[in-house]
């Protein structure tokens, strides 16, 4: 009983094998077959699973092939030979069966693929006969006709076929014959007959040797001691109605419930016609189930019977008179299987575990079901009860594939909850429900995330360095390292190598850190590429782009390009007519700031004016203009200081000094020069009379030159020969500007001319204006560039051509130094 028990728990303990890999192939249709006999040896050899299978050796490492009943059978590993591994007991494995087999499942996983695999386990004798009972006693009457029967408690044999219990022997003697008879079920059992008139008062006991032999070879036996007992006569033994008795029964069906009566009668009257029922030849096991009455018959179940336990039981009943006389029949009873038994679903494999990136057809589990029951009722189907990307697939008898149907996304959702129910076609049908729990694992299928694909930063210029600036942000739906994001900067359009000194972002945060303090005025914006990349393997990347804009702070004031100081300290005169009507142009203070909108809106203001009603100064252009006409009070030397302020907050600014002198020529100009309030050196004044005395006579010199060629030609050209400045005087005439400067609204210039019939030597300051007036033809000298008098900012300077041109021309602007505490530079 407990070799039957622990070869139950061997059958039904299986290996669950973790299937790796995604790809699983067709199982081979037919199983692969081998016949082995009982008991071999530890190591022996089955045959060459791998070759049967169509693997070669050197695929064995690879394809790790497999078998799920390790507790009898394991593959080499160097050759793929099936070898036993365990103790091979046909009588433990499948009892009285008389075909046995061990059936599993050979695995590889390299590609994955199950295949089936039957060993017929064959039987060798290796179990002798024995007797339940330790000796046989029997009374017979002395009257006894010779031919009667008696039949006697069979010997019991675990082999089967041709190993099995074959006759039965008994000791010579002169009194009794044996004979082998077999029961319906198969059985053999042993039967006494009486050859010879038995006389109590010659011999009131005899005693024979009862032996049982099988087939095997060499044939196996055992014995056992008969003890029979010679009574007192009785005419008549007992009959019974039937020699063989059948019934169907239902498994299940309640105790005490009656099967059927045995009859048995006898002509004798008085005690020996009383007669008693008992079961003969009955394992115990089976007499624990069914219950005899030894005075009616009556047969009753006495244990629950059940139709996949033992579906067939023959029960031998003798009926014994008050004397020595018996009678024997057989009760053959049929169990009738109902649906009573559930399928049962066992996992045979298992992963829980599965990757999402796993193709569909992948197994995830090989499921194995069984049910008890027979026929109809053990038949089985399963399916899946929720909307799930897995289905079922049968694969052999038995057993079910639950495989990928879908492809699975493990960021929607991560674990499944997969109910198998298993349903027979019993009438109700029975089911069993199994549910596991699918574990999607993730892989890197996903790239970072950017939460914004462009960027845009205001950082106002002057920040902090090490200030943060910006955070760029990306997701990554991954588990674990694949879903771990890092930030670099990928790209920029600054300089090559300039850009570690511009900014750097944090691998982790993603937040962007200004390393310099950022300047408007010389970058006003950058463009840089940041990269995600996640931690997968491998990695994947993702990029954005992130535009700083450097905004303007008002750090900068206005800058004054006109009137500027000459290098030595001196500031520029300018000019004014004394005629000069209201609003006439005098000058215009040029400015420019380097910052940008509001902190670069320049306004200007008067701050100092010698005589505040005399000018006025355009707030946003920064012209000066006359506002009413001069005076014969009015100084005819004018000093204004103008503010020139922007737009920031607070705002900034700068002060331009402009000297203003009211003249309509040089002469007029040179003596108010000497009328400097401002103390002088002796030294230096006298210095500066000799230069502008040498600087006159040298101009007059030339204009008397410059007035004889003139004559001269115009005797001998007539009249056609003069004409004015050629419109060109003016016309190209217009603001200069220092080389420096490169924005801002330039300064005005003037032209000189000199008039041919004037009987001093004059100078004329003609501005030019958006429409000037040019002096009559015929009063000025026409332009060439033969000879020039040029008046410039250091010096009065004459050039001569040697060809004595009759045509003079004078520069256009002409500035007057006013020399601060010098006359004299």
């Amino acid at each position: 009983m407990q070799r039957n028990t622990r070869g139950m728990e061997t059958i039904k303990s299986q290996v669950l094998f973790l299937f790796l890999l995604s790809l699983f192939y067709e199982s081979i249709s037919e199983p692969i077959r081998y016949s082995i006999p009982e008991e071999l040896g530890k190591g022996s050899r089955v045959g060459n699973l791998a070759k049967d299978l169509g693997l070669s050796i050197q695929e064995l490492p690879a394809c790790k092939l497999r078998v799920s009943a390790e507790d009898y059978f394991h593959v080499s590993a160097e050759n793929g030979e099936l070898l036993v591994s365990g103790r091979i007991d046909r009588e433990e494995i499948c009892g009285r069966k008389s075909d046995c087999a061990l059936e599993f499942e050979s695995v590889t996983e390299n590609p994955m693929n199950i295949f089936h695999v039957i060993v017929a386990i064959q039987d060798i004798n290796d179990n002798a006969p024995y007797f339940a009972a330790k000796g046989i006693e029997l009374e017979i009457c002395e009257s006894a006709i010779p031919g009667v029967k008696f039949p006697l408690d069979s010997a019991q044999d675990a082999d089967v076929e041709s190993n099995s219990l074959k006759l039965y022997t008994i000791s010579p003697n002169q009194h009794f014959s044996l004979s082998t008879k077999e029961s319906p079920d198969g059985s053999k059992y042993p039967e006494l007959q009486l050859e010879k008139l038995l006389d109590r008062e010659l011999q009131s006991s005899h005693h024979l040797i009862l032996t049982a032999i099988d087939g095997g070879d060499p044939p196996l036996s055992s014995t056992t001691q008969i003890w029979i007992k010679v009574t007192d006569a009785n005419d008549n033994a007992p009959v019974f109605s039937q020699d063989i008795y059948k019934v169907r029964l239902q498994e299940n069906m309640p105790l005490g419930t009656s099967i059927l009566r045995v009859l048995a009668t006898d002509q004798d009257e008085g005690a020996n016609a009383e007669i008693t029922y008992t079961f003969l030849n009955v394992p115990a096991s089976t007499s624990l189930i069914f219950n005899l009455n030894p005075h009616t018959g009556d047969i009753t179940t006495n244990g629950t019977l059940d139709f996949e336990e033992r579906n067939r039981y023959l029960l031998g009943v003798e009926a014994k008179d008050g004397g020595v006389h018996t009678a024997h029949c057989n009760v053959q009873i049929e169990i009738v299987d109902e649906n009573d038994n559930a399928p049962e679903v066992t996992f045979m494999s298992f992963s829980n575990q599965i990757p999402e990136d796993s193709n569909p057809g992948t197994v995830v589990a090989l499921i194995k079901v069984k049910d008890k029951d027979w026929g109809e009722n053990g038949l089985v189907t399963c399916y899946i009860q929720e909307e799930v990307p897995f289905k079922l697939e049968p694969t052999s008898k038995n057993y079910y594939k639950l495989m990928i149907d879908k492809t699975l996304n493990r960021e929607e959702t991560s674990m499944y909850n997969v109910t198998i129910t298993a349903t027979d076609k019993g009438k109700p049908p029975l089911s069993t429900e199994t549910s596991i729990t699918l574990h999607i694992t993730d892989v890197n299928d996903n790239a970072p995330v950017f939460h914004q694909a462009s960027y845009v930063v205001h950082v106002a210029e002057n920040n902090p360095p090490g200030a943060s600036i910006a955070q760029v942000s990306a997701s990554d739906p991954d588990l674990g390292p694949n879903g771990q994001v890092s930030y670099s900067i990928l790209a920029s359009d600054l300089e090559p190598g300039a850009l570690s000194s511009y900014v750097s972002v944090s691998a982790h945060s993603g937040v962007v850190f200004a390393q310099r303090a950022f300047d408007h005025e010389q970058l006003r914006s950058f463009q840089l590429t940041v990269q995600a990349r996640d931690q997968g393997s491998p990695p994947l990347r993702a990029n954005a782009s992130l535009r700083v804009l450097v905004g303007d702070r008002n750090d900068n004031a206005p800058r004054v390009l006109y009137p500027a100081l000459e290098p030595d300290g001196s500031a520029l005169f300018d000019m004014v007519p004394r005629a000069a009507e209201p609003g006439y142009l005098v000058t215009k203070v040029v400015a420019v700031d380097a910052d940008s909108g509001h902190n670069a809106w320049l306004s200007y203001h008067v701050l100092q004016a010698s005589d505040p009603g005399l000018f006025s100064l355009g707030l946003r252009t920064g012209e000066v203009r006359t506002a009413r006409v001069l005076g014969d009070r009015d100084a005819a030397r004018q000093r204004l200081v103008v503010a020139v302020r922007d737009g920031g907050q607070p705002p900034l600014s700068a002060t331009a000094t402009l000297h203003l002198i009211f003249a309509d020529s040089l002469q007029e100009v040179l003596p108010d020069l000497h009328d400097d309030p401002s103390p002088s050196d002796p030294q230096t004044e006298l210095q500066f009379y000799l230069v502008v005395a040498l600087a006159l006579i040298s101009v007059l010199f030339l204009l008397a030159v410059i007035l004889a060629i003139a004559l001269r030609l115009k005797h001998s050209s007539g009249p056609a020969a003069w004409g004015c400045f050629q419109p060109a005087l003016n016309s190209k005439s217009g603001p200069g500007v220092l080389s420096s400067y490169n924005a801002g609204t330039l300064p005005y210039s003037y032209n000189v001319c000199v008039a041919s019939q004037s009987a001093k030597t004059e100078f004329n300051f003609l501005n030019v204006s958006p429409a000037p007036e040019v002096a009559p033809a015929q009063d000025l000298l026409c332009d060439d560039s033969s000879m020039a008098v040029d008046v410039n900012n250091e010096d009065l300077k004459l050039s001569f051509d040697a060809s004595f041109s009759s045509q003079v021309s004078f520069p256009r602007t002409i500035r007057i130094l006013y020399l601060f505490g010098n006359h004299a530079s």
